[in-house]
């Protein structure tokens, strides 16, 4: 282990602007500095993610599939039970999982949809798997309630930078989100909040959203960075890819600015070539999804994954 440079809360945008205009070779390098100051980089965190619920959120995030706006090919459905929840939770920890992540498609969660999300964290953690769930606005109580029923993270992400926003969504506001986390944070729950890159933004406004991050009174104790997959139907639906050289500059600034984080290869890598997804590692990434599939896109099956951490020389990350 290097030695640890405290995390700062105190950045300005001006100066991760000037983080992403480095030498690539440079900034890939400062990057593994931090990420081996805080963390063993031959280990990687093992995440899948369930959709409890799909489709038919009254939201209209331009970038996805199951918002009741567009017109796509997802198909609506109501709450999971329970125990089939955490039947698949069981399952995922089989195959190698070390967290779970429920997600609801809703706007908020509702108070009678409770005790069913409660049942379903408390039985996912005692199966010894760390839970995370992402179920829209949360209030002060709700955040208190899953915190009792056992739940380690919460997701809740920012999705871009502050003056890019309402180009991306205008169901909810920049402010709504940050309430969410600051209730989510006062309960105790571990925060997971990142964004998405080539949804048409600018490097200035990648460098907003860590911007957001890095500012926040706690960083993220899980950054996701997703690389958008475009859905026919959508607003986003004929977005431009982002070159894989930006993503990677995406991924070092995110361990640079937020060095404790779990920055995790979310969305997108069903597209990346392999070396892409290593240069990511390289550059701090510490997380990926597994299971064919996350919500409702694709995801690389298993045996691609551990061909790609075997020749990489990676292995599970040792949990706590």
């Amino acid at each position: 282990m290097r030695p640890q440079v405290q995390p700062r809360h105190d950045w300005t945008l001006e100066e991760i602007e000037a983080l992403f205009e480095r030498p690539f070779t440079e900034l890939v390098f400062a990057a593994a500095e931090v990420h081996r100051a805080w963390f063993d980089p031959t280990e990687v965190q093992l995440s899948q993610l369930l959709s409890v619920k799909t489709g038919g959120c009254p939201e209209n995030c331009g970038y996805c599939s199951q918002s009741q706006h567009f017109k796509t090919s997802t198909v609506a459905s109501k709450l999971m039970a329970a125990q089939a929840v955490i039947d698949a939770a069981a399952e995922a920890k089989a195959g190698g999982a070390q967290r779970f992540c429920m997600g609801a498609a809703w706007r908020d969660l509702k108070d009678r949809d409770l005790p069913r999300v409660a049942a379903m964290i408390s039985g996912v953690k005692a199966l010894g798997l760390e839970t995370c769930a992402t179920l829209g606005m949360l209030t002060a109580d709700q955040a208190q309630a899953l915190k009792a029923a056992g739940l380690d993270y919460y997701n809740h992400n920012l999705d871009t930078g502050p003056d890019y926003y309402d180009k991306v969504v205008t169901t909810r506001t920049y402010q709504d989100r940050l309430d969410t986390l600051s209730a989510v944070r006062d309960a105790g729950i571990s925060t997971c909040c990142g964004g998405i890159v080539g949804m048409g933004e600018t490097r200035r406004d990648r460098a907003g959203l860590l911007h957001a991050l890095a500012t926040l009174p706690a960083h993220p104790d899980s950054l996701p960075i997703n690389d958008l997959m475009p859905i026919p139907g959508t607003p986003l639906g004929e977005s431009e890819a982002v070159d894989g050289l930006e993503f990677v500059r995406m991924i070092a600034v995110a361990r640079i600015v937020c060095p404790k984080a779990v920055v995790r290869l979310s969305a997108g890598r069903e597209h990346m070539s392999r070396e892409l997804q290593a240069l990511c590692f390289l550059a701090g990434a510490n997380s990926m999804f597994v299971g064919g599939k996350l919500l409702t896109t694709a995801n690389p099956d298993k045996d691609t994954d551990a061909a790609l951490m075997a020749d990489l020389g990676l292995r599970p990350m040792t949990m706590a």
